[in-house]
């Protein structure tokens, strides 16, 4: 599990079936708790729908991401977070990490500044461990094994869908710990343009243009942006120069709405990241290149009142190349799944087709595989009872067959409130990187998960609030270690490991008059199960606050993060210590169609690190104008 091992890029509760956790506030200062506790107790919907800003706007209707199937977010019980266009407009983040990192169950680590390898665990899981999409397409790395954060542009995102708990059996493998889906801009209305531009520390600036629309039967969405930074030195005890990165990317969307029964979509992104960053050698100029692309094709068809299906095909291709050092990995997914619905009164019964075939260039390695997989679902939801079952079966052309299963069950038992209770079990197959390079072992078996977690949920107008429990237990955990049968020197990947993932998450949201509180308090024990030390790099207790309110026409907010310390290595002698950030916003109408929006993060010039040797920005300010002509 340690992040350092030498697998891709340099640079780079409330019941009695949880056990016990005892946790000291170490990093939160003690003045600070009354209002931490206040926040984060304040309310939260039954879907846990928090909000960029952690404010509480209106909610969207559906969510798709839970089940692959569109449903309406009071029948939704996986715990799920939203967000859309305005909240992540007004976020002021640089990159989707940063976005991330401030939602609930979420935190960040990072070899450096934007462009360099990023690490995003979702309840304490590893970063492969959360299965991504874009537009519905499948992102990952066969080399480095989950998504290439740093490779998607935040600039093209319109939504974002977070899902907390096993989903592989509606995903299939790689979704141990949830699922993140991320939608670019839709056309709708008539035609609108919009330009952005935006300066920031460290030399940094931001320009964005595009369109959309929609007329007659098209709808269309086209983006683009470039972003860059000279950087800061971000290994002041390695090379003594600035790490900055440029990053162009683009987004577009085509729909065509046949007739009243049969739609077809397109959809396609692509991004190009030049990063700097401090390798192995001193003196070096290093550069890491990134370059993701994905490329969809959707047809949705209604055959009658109760039955429709959706067929898609798609493609993700990712690469990665350092020089002067010599360095390429290139991943290609490609995927076809169709969808089928069956709709009957308050029931919902789905199945699915879909192969998946995965295929990795990393020289000496040249190697793909495939899977084959049918999902079932049944959903109900009538009265004060939600039900939730799925079930699927992959069968993977290496390893065989991998059977998934998920449970879900919600009770309303008084007005507003709800009770939930999951469990389900994970599976991901090893990476090709795993097996077939220097470090490699072919007879790797596939990484397994069992989780179960207890929810109670309470909404009532603005205000918010919800508790969730969860444990998740993963075997055959593929760890780094000692030289074995590989060919490396330095260790070799096997199925040594095991892992307790289990916490608690407590979220709200409430308006007070003309003030909008909210926040999360998570709670949490990410342990290696057989020496119980704590998870690299991952903090036991993660507090997130924040208030917004209107004043004489501008929106003022302010947040405030706080993280207690981690270790930085498996052995837990490599402390990183705890840390409190407040970010200040404020944005404003200047004239008819003209936005203005600063941001300053890290108003206490905070210095802290993510990754053991490797520095943040400190105190950081953007201020952007945008034009959208109404």
């Amino acid at each position: 599990m340690s992040p350092h091992l030498p697998a891709g890029k340099p640079g780079g509760a409330a019941s009695c079936v949880f056990s016990v956790m005892t946790f000291r506030l170490q990093s939160v200062r003690p003045a600070a708790l009354p209002l931490a506790l206040a926040c984060a107790f304040c309310a939260h919907a039954a879907q846990d729908t928090t909000v960029a800003q952690l404010a509480a706007p209106s909610l969207p209707d559906t969510v798709v991401t839970a089940t692959r199937v569109a449903q309406p977010l009071t029948d939704v019980l996986a715990d799920v977070t939203v967000l859309g266009d305005e909240q992540i407009r007004a976020s002021g983040a640089v990159t989707i990490g940063d976005l991330l990192a401030r939602q609930p169950g979420l935190e960040l680590s990072r070899n450096g500044g934007p462009g360099t390898a990023t690490s995003l665990y979702l309840r304490g899981a590893e970063t492969r461990f959360t299965a991504v999409y874009i537009d519905g397409i499948r992102v990952d790395s066969q080399s480095t094994g989950g998504a290439p954060w740093e490779s998607i542009a935040l600039g093209q995102v319109e939504r974002i869908e977070i899902v907390r708990g096993p989903a592989a059996a509606v995903y299939g493998s790689d979704a141990i710990a949830g699922v993140v889906q991320i939608f670019t801009r839709k056309g709708e209305g008539p035609f609108t343009p919009y330009v952005g531009v935006g300066v920031g520390s460290h030399r940094g600036g931001r320009l964005e243009a595009g369109l959309s629309g929609s007329s007659g039967a098209l709808d269309y969405a086209l983006g683009a942006a470039r972003e860059l930074s000279r950087g800061y030195n971000s290994m002041p005890a390695g090379n003594p120069d600035r790490d900055g990165y440029r990053q162009s990317s683009a987004s577009g969307r085509l729909g065509w709405k046949i007739n009243d029964a049969h739609r077809v979509d397109l959809s396609g992104t692509h991004t190009r990241m030049d990063a700097q960053y401090d390798g192995f050698l001193p003196g070096l100029d290093d550069h890491g290149l990134n370059r993701l692309s994905t490329l969809g094709a959707a047809w949705s068809a209604q055959w009658s009142k109760r039955y429709s299906t959706r067929l898609s095909v798609s493609e993700s291709d990712q690469r990665y190349e350092t020089v002067p050092s010599p360095y390429l990995s290139k991943t290609r997914l490609r995927n076809v799944l169709l969808q089928n619905e069956w709709r009957e009164g308050s029931h919902l019964f789905t199945a699915a087709l879909e192969r998946r075939e995965d295929h990795l260039v990393n020289a000496p390695i040249d190697q793909g595989r495939h899977q084959n997989a049918i999902a079932l679902g049944y959903g109900f939801s009538g009265g004060p009872h939600t039900l939730q079952v799925n079930l699927r079966h992959d069968r993977d052309s290496e390893f065989g067959g991998q059977t998934t299963g998920g449970a879900a069950y919600g009770y309303g038992f008084a007005p507003g409130w709800r009770a939930t209770v999951a469990a389900g079990t994970s599976f991901r197959v090893p990476t090709l990187y795993q097996r077939f390079s220097e470090y490699g072992q072919p007879a790797l078996q596939p990484e397994k998960g069992r989780n179960i977690e207890l929810g109670l949920h309470w909404a009532q107008g603005d205000s918010r609030f919800g508790v969730t429990a969860y444990r998740n237990r993963v075997t055959n955990l593929i760890v780094f270690g000692a030289p074995g049968p590989c060919a490396g020197a330095f260790g070799c990947y096997e199925n040594a490991g095991r892992a307790r993932l289990q916490g608690l998450t407590v979220s709200g949201a409430h308006r007070l008059g003309a003030v909008n509180l909210a926040g999360s308090l998570d709670l949490q024990s990410p342990r290696n199960a057989l020496t119980d030390k704590l998870l690299p790099r991952r903090a036991q207790r993660l507090l997130k606050l924040s208030a917004d309110t209107r004043v004489a026409g501008w929106t003022l907010g302010a947040e405030w993060q706080a993280a207690s310390h981690r270790w930085d290595n498996a052995a837990n002698t490599r402390r990183l210590g705890g840390y409190g950030l407040v970010h200040l916003y404020a944005s404003t109408t200047i004239a008819r169609d003209w936005q203005l929006l600063a941001r300053l993060d890290n108003l206490g010039d905070k210095s802290y690190q993510l990754a053991r040797g490797y520095a943040t920005p400190g105190r950081s300010l953007f201020v952007g104008l945008r034009w959208t002509p109404r």
